[in-house]
């Protein structure tokens, strides 16, 4: 049963089509449009440093991280070396029956983006995160499935005989005993994050050929979704390869209907929107049509993209300026409800619908943007909002957050929003979330100027508190 209690969190597809109209794109700057499509007035002066509400433990962990991740020497050969444990079905490559890696491992990378291999451990990292001043996290289950092209093209339904009783069995039961155990370790004010391509073959020969979940997986779905709004617990279906975005969106809008016209303006089902694809704009205005014409809240998880290294070139924005111009505009029309220059009206005549909102992003400036049209006359204050960053990554971004949550001065405008900052952080055995683990090294690598400035934002905070323990002036 559905709680009735709403819960406020006023923070603050994937497929080849044509290309969107660069034009549309290149209009968001202008004015007389969205607040959000124009520069949002600066903060007041800090006062004190965002990154000092973290443990020293973590700072330090953190300038290793991204001092690794940021160098041209060593960046390369621990890709390798991580993408072998990822891939690798030999025993003294498994993190999860090789002790010695495992605690190298788990002291390290794993330290750095992971929450735990079991509840006590994840409880024990959420309670840490919500100490420092987050408002809660979205908690992933790290189980999941990569596919190489030649997997994609020999996938087979594996729905009659042995071969169906195995994927139901070693495939679809551990997902969903582990995605279950995510909600179940979630609480009130956090989120869930599920990822279909953890529930193995049959899952993802449905989503490539956009068919309906079989019958042991669509009962597994059922169940979590009914536990999840039970608890209150919203979950997001993360956005995947291209091979299988087409069938996630298929499911994530059944799955809307179905749980997001309980509760007017809160979503217990999200998509996930990655603005660095071109069809992205037309692919969430005709899913917002649909939520406008039946009724039910658009729950929206708009992130920048994630797979890079697997999507086709072509589908992808062409430059990084078309892709920030493309994700400032979405989240404009999604926090001031409203059409704009690039996510457009399907029919102008069509009312924006109810939405409930999680922005992704490690990018600063869109973070302040968006916080900055929140505050602004046009935007819906009343509209779920939260703003997210992964575990690990983007401590700059999230620790502003964290001190405009505390109302320190500096960091909250006059009757500004009070935003709620978010972790995004999976958990499972070593093992489980070495793939995890590799994307998260990829996505440093291909964002080398972010690397750098988190390091030498780390590298800052330990001068400044030596410079503090010799009683100097920070």
């Amino acid at each position: 049963m559905v709680l009735e209690t709403r819960r406020n969190i006023q923070s603050s597809s994937t497929r080849p089509s044509p290309p969107v109209d660069q034009s549309a794109l290149a209009a968001a700057t202008s004015v007389n449009r969205l607040p959000a499509e124009v520069p949002g007035e600066s903060l007041p002066m800090a006062k004190s440093a965002p990154l000092s509400v973290l443990p020293l433990s973590t700072v330090l962990r953190n300038l290793a991280t991204t001092s690794i991740s940021s160098s041209p020497i060593l960046l390369p050969p621990s890709l390798s070396i991580m993408n072998v444990l990822a891939h690798s079905n030999r025993a003294a490559l498994n993190p999860d029956r090789n002790p010695f890696l495992r605690w190298f491992l788990k002291k390290t990378f794993y330290a750095q983006f992971c929450a735990g291999e079991n509840a006590v451990e994840v409880r024990r990292t959420i309670d840490g995160l919500k100490k420092i001043g987050f408002t809660g996290v979205i908690l992933g289950y790290a189980r999941e499935i990569v596919l190489s092209e030649t997997q994609t093209h020999n996938l087979s339904a594996c729905d009659e005989g042995p071969v169906a009783d195995e994927c139901v069995r070693n495939e679809i039961g551990p997902w969903s005993v582990g995605t279950l155990e995510t909600v179940r370790l979630a609480r009130p004010g956090d989120f869930v994050a599920l990822k279909f391509s953890g529930a193995g073959r049959q899952a993802l020969y449905a989503l490539k050929n956009r068919l309906p979940p079989p019958k042991h997986l669509r009962t597994a779905i059922d169940e979590i979704c009914e536990l999840a709004a039970e608890r209150d617990v919203p979950l997001l279906f993360d956005a995947e390869q291209t091979a299988v975005q087409a069938g996630i969106d298929d499911w994530t809008l059944e799955y809307q209907r179905k749980y997001n016209a309980k509760t007017p303006g809160h979503a217990v089902i999200y998509g996930t929107y990655q603005a660095y694809l071109k069809s992205t704009p037309r692919t969430l205005a005709t899913q917002l049509a649909v939520a406008s014409k039946e009724g039910f809240t658009l729950g929206v998880k708009l992130v920048r993209g994630a797979y890079l290294g697997a999507d086709p070139r072509h589908i992808i924005h062409d430059t990084k300026a078309d892709t920030d111009a493309a994700y400032n505009g979405i989240a404009a029309s999604l926090i001031c409800r409203q059409w704009g220059s690039v996510l457009q009206a399907p029919d102008k005549s069509l009312p924006f619908p109810r939405v409930s909102i999680v922005l992704g992003s490690h990018n600063l400036e869109s973070v302040r943007r968006a916080r900055a049209i929140r505050d602004s006359a046009d935007a819906d204050r009343g509209t779920e909002l939260a703003i997210a960053q992964l575990q690990g990554m983007a401590d700059e971004v999230s620790c502003e957050l964290v001190c405009a949550s505390k109302q320190c001065e500096g960091y909250v405008r006059d009757k500004g929003d009070v935003p709620k900052a978010y972790k995004y952080i999976v958990w499972g055995t070593t093992g489980e979330c070495m793939k995890y683990l590799l994307r998260r090294a990829y996505e440093n690598r291909d964002a080398v100027a972010r690397t750098k400035s988190g390091r030498d934002a780390m590298w800052n905070e330990v001068k400044r508190r030596f410079r503090g323990s010799l009683g100097l002036s920070a």
